[in-house]
């Protein structure tokens, strides 16, 4: 199978846990105290995924200079963008509770809620892909990480958007349109960066890191303290556990 096909297929699989966790979320009740229990728990696993994973792999590829640069670069802009989309009603689209707005009470946050979920996407996309440019064979830790967050990610927003008012066609239709963007954000991380130096690759990797991590604080971990406060931080850490098992039999 072409690399450039491969990445975009992995990209399509980690995408499509986001659509699972959506017909879980909008078609069954599931307690907040579960899902934001999950949430916790997909917290766990993308931070160590992208600290024993992601930042390890920038640094081998560009040292200090393009790892630091990339990933404040990274926080930097998925901050700017977030508090731009907050501003329009979409600060809340990872809730499972009554926080996200209805149309009427917010107009255009229904866009606004789908353009956010396209920028947490987006980083984790191009990660997988990026993930292939050197000897043609994708990050199992990587698609692993990003599929087990995103079924939580897409249960939790769901079951919020749901309770906001939106309709099952608005919700399969953001999640379904998110997983193929993950899929075409793959393929982009694939095709357009493996021709570059391994500064560019190394920063590129650590801009998608900071994202991700900023995301992680501002939409996920929210919602799993709110609802289970004595238990998240424990939760995280069997998340982080996890993923830090499969990291090691990867090896």
């Amino acid at each position: 199978m072409p690399a450039w096909l491969a990445a975009a297929g992995w990209g399509l699989v980690a995408g499509s846990a986001l659509v699972i966790g959506a017909g879980v979320g909008y078609l069954t009740r599931t307690p907040q105290r579960v899902t934001a229990a999950i949430m916790a728990f997909g917290s766990g696993v993308l931070i160590s995924a992208l600290s024993l994973d992601l930042m390890s792999e920038a640094y081998r590829r560009g040292g200090f200079d393009s790892t630091v640069a990339g990933f404040v670069l990274g926080a930097g802009a998925y901050t700017l963008v977030q508090w731009y989309l907050s501003r329009r009603g979409a600060k809340d689209r990872k809730r499972s509770g009554p926080h996200q707005p209805s149309e009427e009470e917010h107009p255009g946050s229904g866009l606004a809620i789908a353009l956010g979920a396209l920028l947490d996407g987006i980083p984790e996309g191009i990660v997988i892909g990026l993930s292939l440019i050197e000897g043609g064979a994708v990050s199992i830790v990587a698609v692993v990480a990003i599929f087990l967050s995103n079924v939580p990610e897409g249960l939790s927003s769901a079951v919020g958007m749901k309770k906001g008012g939106r309709s099952a066609r608005y919700v399969f239709g953001v999640w379904a349109a998110i997983g193929a963007a993950n899929a075409l954000a793959s393929l982009a991380g694939y095709s357009l960066f493996r021709g570059l130096s391994p500064d560019v690759v190394a920063a590129t990797t650590a801009v998608a890191a900071g994202a991700i991590l900023t995301m992680i604080v501002d939409t996920m971990i929210p919602e799993a303290f709110e609802q289970v406060h004595d238990f998240a931080g424990l939760i995280t850490v069997a998340g982080f556990l996890v993923s830090f098992i499969i990291s090691k039999l990867a090896e």
